[in-house]
């Protein structure tokens, strides 16, 4: 099953695609790549989640969010491609939350886009190479940004 037949499979429903909040390029394609800046937790209406992990929420919580950051991801790349059948593997993940200092499950929650990633992509090819991060803060007080990175079909 190719990418955008299994998203529709998933009775999933992408959020707008992100409008950039500041001077960057939310989407971006060099060679075979696509690039994609860090996207936040925009929901189906546009708002945002928001929250510190390990205050306002917990890890199954904010593991929630980062699906809905990938969600976010994945409303760029169809809008900018036309169809997610043009990627052909999640190459880079880079997940951060926004998190107290004692928090310790960075990767739990990021997991919440990877794994989406790997529905939608199959595991061959929704699986690649992550980071997660904790920070102090992020923009607009979001629990979640996840940039990523990936191949694309030749045309």
């Amino acid at each position: 099953m190719n990418p955008d037949d299994k998203l529709q499979s998933l009775n999933l429903t992408l959020p707008p695609a992100p409008k950039p909040l500041g001077v960057y390029k939310p989407f971006l394609i060099v060679d075979h790549f696509a690039y994609v800046s860090g996207h936040g937790t925009v929901q189906e209406d546009g708002s945002l989640i928001i929250g510190k992990v390990g205050e306002d929420m917990d890890e199954n919580e904010a593991k929630l969010a980062a699906r809905q950051v990938g969600l976010a991801i994945l409303s760029t790349l169809k809008a900018n491609l036309g169809s997610l059948n043009r990627i052909k593997r999640v190459v880079k993940v880079l997940g951060m939350v926004n998190a107290t200092p004692h928090f310790e499950k960075h990767p739990f929650v990021i997991n919440g886009c990877s794994e989406l990633f790997a529905e939608v992509f199959g595991e061959e090819n929704g699986i690649g190479v992550r980071s997660a991060i904790g920070m102090g803060s992020l923009p607009d007080n979001i629990p979640v940004e996840i940039e990523a990175m990936f191949e694309l079909n030749p045309e």
